[in-house]
């Protein structure tokens, strides 16, 4: 959408206000599919809301294509949004609760290399394509997008179904299998589904199940408000720095810094796109040695110092070779530090902080949460940027992600190479550690 948007304008002449609200809306309108899907999911399982998530998306990204007026445009986007938050929301969830936990950081970090891959893509099919007809070059633009979705109709005639969801559905030799399949190992493919089964126990014994997951959200007890606070806060954190308005409004950016011409502005993009894509890989092969909470410490202090820097470099040096050449840097510099630490991180905390019972319905909060905030991003930076503008549109991103390295540290605990009952447990122990109710058994889940 980031060049699709130019060429939008020039053909249907759609106001500065019309495009933050074809951007943003994406962000907003995906948090119902989010919610939704996370229900869906505990009914229907976790891929089949998948496959349902990439059927509206086709649906949606068909219509933007063949669009001839905004208002068009604006229902094939808002059906784009509603599939992206089926899918997204449960994406991490099937990750985690499929994968061994010596790699589960690991494979949970796979959506956002493609989401980064995708981003590239994105940047790169723009400066390819911009050479067209201006009524044609954006319609091909976003066609493209919606090919990749057509590959999960083919990947759920191959995938497994949830070894934990088909233990709430009393489906426990088809989890043993699938488990068998992923792990290999009998003993502990036993340890892990005595485990699930003693958590689902726990899950079923509550009467009114749905009533009882949306109360204890809603009223959590300590441990689960806990569980919240870093799983939605870090959602939040992740939008409200400003990622967003560096993927949307790149080539806006890159035009205050001093690039000029469309097919300049797209080609600097692609070196954001191919700085992120690069970076994630830095993640998948560090989140499982190092651990999430060390790289969530170099992103966040990173990415404010590269805000920092460019609230700087825009306005002293825009105009100028060099302020061009500081502006690719630090908005490079941003999106690596971004997608070594709180992008991926984010999604893979959330999908493992949270017990079986609520996890599906508490992941869907923290992504509406995380659609809120990127919406508000995008659908206020170009309005914002001309009030106080675009070097101090950054200067605030940069005091909230100076808030998110405190946020680290006071409320993230470290997950890495634990089970998903080790960190339910984790989180409850802490609880038990502060009222002084902590048994000497029970320390061995701390050490571990």
């Amino acid at each position: 959408m980031s060049g699709a948007i130019i060429f939008i304008q020039e053909e249907l002449k759609i106001t500065e206000v019309q495009q933050e609200v074809l951007v943003g809306c994406l962000s907003i309108v995906s948090l119902i599919g989010s919610l939704v899907g996370g229900r869906t999911s505990d009914a229907i399982g976790r891929k089949w809301t998948m496959g349902i998530g990439a059927i509206i998306f086709q649906l949606g990204g068909l219509i933007m294509t063949v669009a001839n007026s905004f208002q068009i445009l604006m229902v094939g986007r808002l059906l784009s949004g509603i599939g992206i938050g089926f899918g997204a929301t449960i994406m991490g969830v099937y990750i985690a609760e499929i994968a061994p936990a010596s790699s589960r950081g690991f494979l949970t970090t796979f959506p956002e290399i493609c989401i980064n891959l995708g981003i590239l893509l994105g940047y790169v099919s723009n400066y390819a394509f911009s050479g067209l007809p201006a009524n044609i070059n954006w319609r091909v633009m976003l066609a493209l997008g919606v090919l990749p979705s057509v590959i999960i109709g083919f990947a759920l005639l191959v995938i497994p179904e949830s070894p934990r969801w088909l233990v709430l559905q009393d489906r426990v030799n088809e989890a043993r299998t699938i488990l068998m399949k992923t792990i290999g190992d009998e003993k502990e493919v036993a340890e892990r589904l005595d485990d699930i089964l003693k958590t689902a126990s726990k899950a079923k014994s509550n009467n009114s199940q749905e009533k009882a997951v949306w109360r204890e959200i809603v009223k959590p007890s300590h441990a689960v408000y806990k569980m919240l606070a870093a799983g939605v806060g870090l959602q939040c954190f992740q939008q409200i720095t400003g990622i967003d308005a560096l993927v949307y409004y790149s080539p806006t950016i890159l035009k205050t810094a001093g690039i000029e011409g469309n097919s300049q502005l797209l080609a600097a993009t692609i070196s954001v796109g191919v700085t992120k894509t690069a970076a994630i890989l830095v993640a998948l092969l560090l989140i499982d040695r190092i651990g999430r909470k060390p790289l969530l410490y170099t992103s966040t202090i990173g990415i404010t110092i590269c805000l920092f820097c460019i609230s700087l470099s825009l306005p002293f040096m825009g105009k100028g070779p060099i302020g061009i050449a500081l502006a690719i840097l630090f908005i490079c510099g941003d999106v690596a530090f971004f997608s070594i630490g709180i992008g991926p991180i984010c999604w893979v905390l959330t999908s493992e902080i949270y017990p079986l019972r609520i996890r599906a319905q508490a992941v869907a909060v923290g992504f509406a949460a995380n659609r809120v905030c990127s919406g508000l991003v995008s659908l206020s930076f170009l309005s914002v940027s001309n009030a106080i503008s675009v070097p101090g549109t950054f200067l605030v991103f940069c005091a909230f992600s100076a808030l998110s390295v405190v946020f680290v540290h006071k409320f993230i605990p470290e997950t890495k190479g634990k089970t998903l009952e080790e960190i339910e447990s984790l989180f409850q122990e802490r609880e038990r550690l502060k009222e002084g109710h902590l048994d000497l058994a029970d320390t061995r889940h701390l050490v571990s």
